[in-house]
């Protein structure tokens, strides 16, 4: 493959395994960067990163209809094969593992998955009742698939990162999470597949939600309370953006931290601007 070539495809999971053992087998270190595709510049800084660390970066693109509730946009979720490789042009990407649904269920729902638990319940899993069991489920396969000695995801969807670090170490997964930090476009906003449903009056208004971590960082340090007021009011404030949820959480357990609790914590936030729903995070140090 050349600098200005895409890199090549691989749509079945023989044809990836066989690419992969014979990289395996000469000592190579593999990475995989798994993404749903509509690939930005936050998908491209864990392929960055995965270049840095790794001999062979694997990016996986697949829309896995698991983790996608009834009411949700799996239909609309966008769909660019072509362009998601043309993106990667220049990045070192080895290979994209692109499979059809059924090449990853091929006979249909899956009888056994993996259950996030408690942990996957609250926040994100109660706004969106199974996505976390789908979302599991699928890394779990995909880790089966390619084996990498690194798996890579980005910072901004924390329960996830989360849960993926508990799956591995509960499972004794032998493959390493590496977590690279949000990237956020000029005006703040974390990128995001779905940015691109914002309108410009909707995408002024989604500034509100860094604006609202912001807040919750300057008041860090006069307590839980003063972070919660501090962006929920940020919220309450803006036009067009309803609050599904703002929580401060302990990192090493996913639980809300107590009302005395000092020392570090990461704020999460879920929105609605518009039809289009967002979510941020931030690492705070309490107190």
């Amino acid at each position: 493959m050349t600098a200005s070539a895409p890199p090549a495809v691989e749509t079945t999971i023989a044809g990836l395994r066989s690419r992969l053992d014979a990289a395996r087998d000469a000592g190579s270190t593999i990475a995989l960067v798994p993404t749903m595709g509509s690939l930005h510049d936050g998908h491209l800084a864990l392929v960055e990163r995965a270049r840095e660390v790794a001999d062979i970066v694997i990016v996986s693109i697949f829309v896995n209809p698991m983790q996608f509730g009834p009411s949700e946009d799996f239909d609309k979720y966008p769909r660019d094969l072509d362009a998601d490789r043309d993106a990667l042009i220049g990045h070192g990407v080895t290979a994209v593992f692109a499979p059809a649904v059924d090449e990853m269920y091929p006979s249909g729902a899956v009888q056994i998955h993996v259950a996030a638990g408690a942990a996957g319940e609250r926040f994100e899993g109660r706004s969106r009742p199974g996505h976390f069991d789908g979302m599991l489920t699928v890394v779990a396969k995909l880790l089966g698939i390619v084996q990498p000695h690194l798996a890579l995801f980005g910072e901004k969807d924390a329960q996830q990162v989360y849960l993926v670090q508990r799956m591995v170490r509960d499972l004794d997964i032998r493959t390493r999470i590496e977590v690279v930090e949000t990237v956020r476009a000029d005006d703040g906003l974390a990128l995001s597949s779905r940015n691109q449903f914002l309108g410009e009056r909707q995408r002024r208004a989604a500034r509100a939600i860094p604006d609202a971590l912001e807040a919750a960082q300057s008041a860090a340090d006069r307590g839980i309370d003063a972070v919660i007021a501090a962006a929920q009011g940020v919220i309450m404030g803006a036009d067009g953006v309803e609050l599904d949820y703002f929580a401060v959480v302990r990192p090493d357990t996913f639980q809300p931290v107590d009302d005395d609790h000092r020392g570090p914590a990461r704020a999460l936030i879920a929105a609605r601007v518009g039809e289009t729903r967002l979510i941020d995070t931030e690492l705070l140090h309490i107190g």
